[in-house]
């Protein structure tokens, strides 16, 4: 392993961890894509879909401690919301990455297009008022919110991701939390679904150790970075920076499963 490789994967991480916590996810949108692809294009090194998704179980799980630690202040963590959300998906996630050594490449691949193809049909999706709902005020389904949390984190689980690319726009468009409390507890969401993937990847021999390591100290360094430019920002030029990502990448996976 070459020093144009170990730098390679770094900036992968620090771009992957940014985005995370600026914009309420783990980074597994970001960084799956990133690992699958930009190593090969530059000719420092090659990752199969089930190394990409064991890295990034990993480096999901840090980048949200990160993210969630410079949140801790200010209210935006619903803990309701973690609580009902967060179990759910950590057993949705378990199963997903315990499964996911069953599954061919080309499976994950069009699990991971899916899921992202319905995150971006739902981040587009019109929100009107939800940002000017006091936090003290929020109020949410909390059993739907339960059922939908599993569901993405069997999804969110093979392909090694947290899943809050799609509990991001399912907080905002169904259950209807402010952009930043969606945010903050997203984060904290799916720093417990992460919990979930990497037991379900490590125990079935899935996680690239130094690769792993790499990505955990670019995401502690960037992850909170992120947050803090996050809280700075408007909040409807996060959704489309969000909507456009998720869009590009679910783009990019077709027209190669295609």
């Amino acid at each position: 392993m070459d020093i144009a490789f170990i730098i390679t994967v770094f900036f992968i991480g620090v771009v992957g961890s940014f985005i995370s916590g600026m914009l309420g996810i783990g980074g597994a949108i970001i960084n799956f894509p990133m690992l699958l692809y930009i190593p090969v294009l530059l000719g420092v090194g090659h990752f199969t879909a089930h190394e990409v998704s064991g890295i990034t179980a990993v480096q999901v799980f840090f980048a949200t401690i990160g993210g969630v630690w410079a949140y801790r202040k200010g209210g935006y963590l619903n803990k309701k919301l973690i609580a009902y959300m967060g179990i759910s998906i950590l057993l949705g996630s378990f199963i997903g990455g315990f499964g996911s050594t069953h599954m061919p490449e080309s499976g994950i691949n069009i699990v991971y297009g899916v899921l992202a193809l319905i995150a971006v049909v739902m981040m587009f999706v019109p929100r009107k008022g939800i940002d000017d709902i006091p936090l003290e005020q929020v109020k949410f389904n909390k059993w739907l919110g339960a059922v939908l949390a599993f569901i993405v984190g069997i999804g969110a689980g093979i392909v090694g991701a947290g899943g809050a690319f799609l509990l991001v726009p399912i907080m905002l468009t169904v259950l209807k939390i402010p952009t930043r409390m969606t945010i903050a507890s997203s984060l904290a969401i799916t720093l417990i679904s992460s919990i979930g993937a990497i037991t379900g990847k490590v125990s079935t021999g899935q996680v690239e150790i130094l690769p792993s390591l790499i990505m955990v100290v670019a995401s502690l360094i960037a992850s909170p970075i992120g947050a803090n430019v996050g809280k700075k920002m408007n909040t409807k030029v996060l959704q489309v920076i969000m909507g456009t990502l998720i869009f590009i990448t679910a783009v990019k996976t077709w027209m190669d499963i295609l």
